[in-house]
């Protein structure tokens, strides 16, 4: 009985967290991250401003694991898109991570922001920053189509890029999995994820819509000039016409 109660009351604090996250991610599509306030959550949910602090300690630490949550999400599909091709396909999982980047950013445009955008006026990260897994899964997705694109990609070989350019912490992390990689392949990683950012982040922000009516053919166009770039023929069924 004992533990059917403690099963019970873990459900329903799950469940009162959950909600928590998805108040505050409603209020922040409403009012912007800075609407995300802990008292106005609890008023929304009818709960007394004491209670909602028993779920979190602070307004930045329900940012942190909303950044968490939503980052997490976001490397959990463009992984699974990236890994319905095989490895062998290194044009075909370059394009798979940037359509289902944009697929996903779309279809949560406010976890996009809080990633992405603007940061939240005063909120504190913990030390290592916030979702540090998700971000260094994301890092090491680039890297690795990188690596893979690396041979082919012969007009870049050349850059004229060092170690010392880049965050320590990221390129440790890059070169503990790709040693040989050199830190030109970090440079391009980093453009590449500059070009399926870009207009993305117009799209979400609401810039690209006025200026046309097919922002996925200009975004497929982009990514197809990225793959062209790297000197990567894409797979036949990725490279239909318009």
């Amino acid at each position: 009985m004992g533990q059917q109660t403690l099963g019970r009351r873990a459900r329903l604090r799950a469940q009162t967290t959950a909600e928590i996250k998805a108040t505050a991610l409603r209020h922040m599509a409403e009012g912007g991250p800075d609407a995300i306030s802990l008292r106005a959550i609890a008023r929304d949910m009818q709960m007394s401003g004491s209670a909602i602090y028993s779920y979190f300690d602070t307004r930045d630490a329900l940012i942190t694991e909303l950044i968490d949550d939503v980052y997490t999400a976001l490397v959990d599909h463009v992984e699974a898109a990236r890994d319905a091709l095989p490895p062998g396909d290194v044009a075909g999982r370059i394009l798979a991570w940037a359509t289902a980047l944009r697929e996903w950013s779309l279809a949560n445009p406010q976890g996009f922001r809080l990633i992405y955008g603007d940061p939240v006026a005063g909120y504190q990260p913990p030390p290592g920053g916030p979702a540090p897994d998700a971000a260094k899964r994301a890092c090491l997705g680039l890297a690795d189509l990188i690596a893979a694109a690396w041979p082919h990609a012969r007009a870049v070989q050349d850059a004229d890029h060092t170690w010392a350019e880049f965050a320590p912490a990221l390129v440790d992390t890059v070169r503990a999995a790709h040693p040989d990689l050199p830190p030109a392949a970090l440079a391009l990683a980093l453009r590449v994820w500059g070009r399926m950012h870009g207009l993305v982040a117009l799209e979400v922000y609401g810039h690209l819509g006025p200026q046309t009516h097919e922002p996925d053919r200009l975004y497929r166009a982009e990514m197809r000039d990225l793959i062209k770039s790297l000197e990567i023929a894409p797979a036949d069924r990725h490279s239909g016409q318009d």
